[in-house]
Parts: C-alpha cells; sequence; structure tokens
C-alpha cells in the first residue's frame, strides 16, 4: 500500500495509472494533499482557500466511479488548484484585491475549470496571486507574500505564484494559472515545475482578462506530459469567448505519446543566450542553460547560436498592459481605488494618459514583432533562451536588490515578448545555482505548436544532465 505522504511526490498520471490498478483512491490522494497544504501553508501562503468539504465529496464521487470502473473524464479524481482570477463556483475569486466584494452568488465557472469539472477533477482550492495578476511576484494588499517553496526568503514569482509553489510544494500535481507577460512562466522557473503558456486563444477564458490579448491560460504540471494531458481538458472553444479556437485534430497527449521516440531529433533548434548582448544573464543560470541546449543536440537537434530579430518591444508592452490597468482602475470608485496596490495605481496612471494614436501605435509595434517571429519560425522549429536572466530573489520585493527603479518587466525581458506574438511558451526546470535554486530554459515555438514546445520539453526530462 502506498504511504499517503508518498501519493503527493506523483504526477497526475501516476495517479490516474494507481486508481486503475486499485493501488490507492482518489480520496487517499485528496487527503494526503490536502494535510500537505496544511501543512505548507503556513510556511509559503501559497492557497487563498482551501476547499476541504467540497474537495472531500468531490474525491469520494469520484472513487465510487473508479470502483465501478467507470471514471468519467480525463482527471477524475486528480487534485487540481486554480488561480484565484479565474472564477470558480461556490466561492469567491478575490483577484488579490481588497476592491472584491466576497458577497454575491459566485455560481459561474471559468470555461477552463468547467472542463475541469466535467472531467472529474478534484478542485482543492484557489491560489494566491497579486492583485488583478498585474506583476511578477505575487504580493498583494489582501493575502500578502507568496513564498518560494525551495527557500521560503525568496519569492515565488508572479503572478500565478501560488500555483507554482502549490505544485513545487506538492499539494496536487496540477494547477490552472494565467499569463500576461510571463505569469506561468516567471514562478514556474522560480519554482522549478513545468509551465505552459499556449497559443493565445488555445484555452478559452471569461470574462476577458483586463489586460486584453496579452494574457492566456494555461498548466503548471511536474512535466510536459501532465501539462499536455492539462492541455486536452482546458482546451477548445467556448461561446463566451469569441477568440477561443477549435481544439486540435489530436489530442495533446495522445501526439506526445507519439512523438516521444524520435524525441528532438532533427528539430532546428535557435538558441538565443542574451537576445544578442541586449540581456544580462547570471552565470550561474546561462550555464544551466546552455549545458541543457547542448542535450538538445547531442539528441538529435540541430542547434545554431541564433537571435530574433528585434528589439526590445517594451515600450509596446507598456503600452497596452498599462492601458489595461486603467481600464480596470476606470471601473472602481474613488473609495476602492485608494484600496488598491500603489503599484497599480502608478501603472494605471501611465495608461490613463496614454492617446489612442500610442495604443494603435502599440498594436502596430505588436503586429511587426509578430511577423517578424513568424519569419524567424521559417527557419526554426524553435527558439530557446533563459526563462529568466536570473534566479529567485528576496521575498516581498518586486524586482531584486539593486535593480533599480524598474518594475518587473525589467527583469523579465525573455517572457512578455512572446504574449505580444500569442505563441507559445514554456519553461523546464534544467538545474540550479550554487543556492539550490531552480533555473528554467524556455522553449518558444511558432502559433500552434504546442506539440513542438511539449515534446522538447519531454526530451529534455527523460535526458537530465548528469
Amino acid at each position: 500500500m502506498t504511504e499517503p505522504s508518498a501519493l503527493t511526490d506523483l504526477t497526475a498520471r501516476q495517479l490516474l495509472s494507481g486508481y486503475r490498478a486499485g493501488t490507492f483512491s482518489p480520496l487517499d490522494a485528496t487527503r494526503a494533499v490536502l494535510a500537505r497544504i496544511e501543512e505548507m501553508q503556513p510556511r509559503l501562503n501559497a492557497f487563498v482557500r482551501v476547499d476541504v468539504e467540497p474537495a472531500l465529496a468531490q474525491a469520494r464521487a469520484a472513487t465510487g466511479r473508479w470502483h465501478a470502473g467507470e471514471p468519467k473524464g480525463l482527471l477524475d479524481g486528480v487534485p487540481v488548484s486554480v488561480k484565484d482570477t479565474l472564477l470558480q463556483a461556490g466561492g469567491p475569486t478575490l483577484k488579490g484585491s481588497n476592491t472584491t466584494d466576497e458577497k454575491g452568488s459566485w455560481d459561474t465557472d471559468s470555461p477552463a475549470v468547467a472542463r475541469l469539472r466535467e472531467h472529474g477533477a478534484v478542485l482543492i482550492g484557489k491560489t494566491t496571486t497579486p492583485e488583478f495578476g498585474w506583476q511578477g511576484v505575487t504580493d498583494s494588499p489582501r493575502t500578502g507574500i507568496t513564498r518560494n517553496p525551495h527557500d521560503p526568503t525568496r519569492t515565488s514569482g508572479g503572478s500565478s505564484g501560488g500555483s507554482a509553489a502549490a505544485v513545487a510544494a506538492g499539494a496536487g500535481p496540477l494547477s490552472l494559472g494565467t499569463d500576461g507577460g510571463g505569469s506561468i512562466r516567471i514562478p514556474a522557473s522560480f519554482c522549478g515545475v513545468f509551465g505552459l503558456k499556449p497559443t493565445y486563444g488555445r484555452v478559452p477564458l471569461h470574462p476577458a482578462s483586463p489586460f486584453g490579448a496579452l494574457s492566456h491560460a494555461g498548466p503548471l504540471a511536474r512535466d510536459a506530459a501532465d501539462a499536455a494531458l492539462l492541455l486536452d481538458v482546458i482546451s477548445g472553444a467556448d461561446p463566451r469567448d469569441p477568440t477561443a479556437l477549435e481544439p486540435p485534430a489530436r489530442a495533446f497527449a495522445a501526439a506526445l505519446a507519439e512523438d516521444t521516440a524520435p524525441g528532438v531529433k532533427g528539430l532546428r533548434i535557435a538558441y538565443s543566450a542574451s537576445f544578442g548582448g541586449q540581456v544580462a544573464v547570471h552565470p550561474e543560470v546561462a550555464a544551466a542553460v546552455r549545458a541543457a541546449v547542448s542535450r538538445l543536440a547531442d539528441l538529435g537537434a540541430y542547434v545554431e547560436e541564433a537571435d530574433p530579430d528585434f528589439a526590445d518591444p517594451i515600450d509596446a508592452f507598456n503600452a497596452l498592459w498599462n492601458a489595461g490597468a486603467a481600464r480596470l482602475v476606470d471601473q472602481l470608485g474613488a473609495e476602492k481605488r485608494q484600496l488598491l496596490d500603489p503599484g497599480l495605481r502608478s501603472i494605471a496612471a501611465r495608461g490613463a494618459r496614454l492617446s489612442a494614436l500610442d495604443l494603435l501605435a502599440a498594436q502596430e509595434a505588436r503586429i511587426e514583432l509578430g511577423r517578424r517571429m513568424a519569419r524567424f519560425h521559417q527557419r526554426y522549429d524553435l527558439l530557446v533562451t533563459p526563462t529568466l536572466p536570473i534566479t529567485a530573489f528576496e521575498a516581498g520585493r518586486a524586482a531584486p536588490q539593486g535593480s533599480g527603479p524598474h518594475r518587473w518587466t525589467g527583469w523579465t525581458p525573455f517572457t512578455y515578448p512572446f504574449n505580444l506574438t500569442q505563441q507559445p511558451a514554456a519553461t523546464v526546470p534544467v538545474g540550479e545555482d550554487a543556492s539550490g535554486l531552480p533555473v528554467g530554459l524556455q522553449l518558444i515555438a511558432a502559433r500552434y505548436g504546442e506539440r513542438t514546445v511539449l515534446r522538447a520539453a519531454a526530451a529534455l526530462a527523460d535526458h537530465p544532465s548528469r
């Protein structure tokens, strides 16, 4: 019989295999995860709310279905957490903000959460976020600071920091996050888990993000294969999101299984260590990423050092991001605005000063960036970069000490460009620095190229550094 504590170290696929074999049940796994949350929550602060009784009820129902040999979906009985910017019926979605009123019916699921329910997932609780997901660390006026499981004196990153910390700490093998400028990839990299920002529209959103078409929803998981399974559940069209894509012809998990044999053999990979010298990367991060790139070459990929053909698109990104913040804040009364994170108020004020011409110029820059990357991917199947130029810094700060007046975009130069282009991008853990803090490698493919990203990520996981 599997020890309860060991269940928290299993992937979703391993849990499903155990349910199928009758080695343990969804109720066993859910109880183990809830116990892990109780133990880690005071130290990490990864959850806004833990839905103990509803989760146990869902786990009992799933256990009955497995005993009857009638599981109802791809994730029946698997514990999954949800970032608290996504609606989940049965409780408030606070979005890290003191401006949110907990009163109300709260009877609507976002599309992805609705699909988790359809597939029998056990919804264990809501994970922390900075206020409205506005920054790259998970600190909010409402819930405080979320910390890194590898070192609680360090940040988990953000804005899906609670989700990344939960998966890394064994509080469920899967979590649902969002990514508007790196918000899945940043915390996944800092916490040493896999995080995927799919092509825009792959996972439907409702309500729409205040940050518009910059924001994607996607999986955080232990590995690429688990993420592919979750992506199969949450992707596909939804009438509430007119930008949502139809599901692909082949399921992501099945396609990944078929792609395992060739691995990365024959893939054309561009490796950009620093965007042509534009980014100062910490030497330990650079070394870990370079070693992983060498493994890709050893596995049969054609690797060439090449930089994407664009200058830093920070001005375009900031215009669109700050305008979204301004629109969000504009809908609040004067009294509620005073409750906001001062940093969010600051970027909203900048956004309010933008003109229609400024926003049109940002959109033009975005389209041109997309064209350049489309041309780049005619030559290369994948672009590989560090996910971040640093490892996790001190908790309670918005930026690393000594980084100057920059906000979160000052230390995330590898992530936000690919929200502008709406390409799929993932982070894969590829090592640690001298302090034991995780290092992430970023994989970027052309639009609709999730399969290629997952294929390369799985190859790296199957052939770790020795």
